[in-house]
């Protein structure tokens, strides 16, 4: 499989302002921190990172994903949210009850239905 590398629309990369606007409908500005860059996704397809600052979301990350249409200088966001960072707290993998469970909770659990 040939991996595709795009260029990096110069207009797209410019609109940092687009992007914060964006997220500003969403979240205070104080929740919103620096600009942490911006990621190539496709042909005229552009994704900017910002710190988050929420309560609660340490290490999390702002996306906002723009675009535009061949010879348009609109600027169209597609998408916006929160990652989390390399340094997010994030939850542990869910384990099914059935791969959690001992054999101290299985004697409980026998114990406590024949009473």
């Amino acid at each position: 499989m040939t991996m595709v590398s795009y260029k990096k629309d110069p207009a797209l990369v410019e609109a940092v302002s687009v992007a914060r606007a964006a997220i500003d409908e969403f979240a205070p500005s104080d929740q919103i921190g620096e600009h942490l860059g911006v990621k190539v996704d496709g042909e005229r397809l552009i994704t900017h990172r910002f710190a988050a600052h929420r309560p609660g979301y340490r290490g999390w990350e702002w996306f906002v994903t723009l675009a535009r249409a061949p010879r348009s200088k609109k600027i169209t966001v597609c998408e916006l949210g929160m990652l989390p960072g390399e340094d997010a707290l994030i939850a542990p993998e869910w384990v099914p009850w059935s791969e959690r469970i001992t054999d101290e909770d299985k004697g409980q659990a026998a114990q406590a239905s024949s009473t």
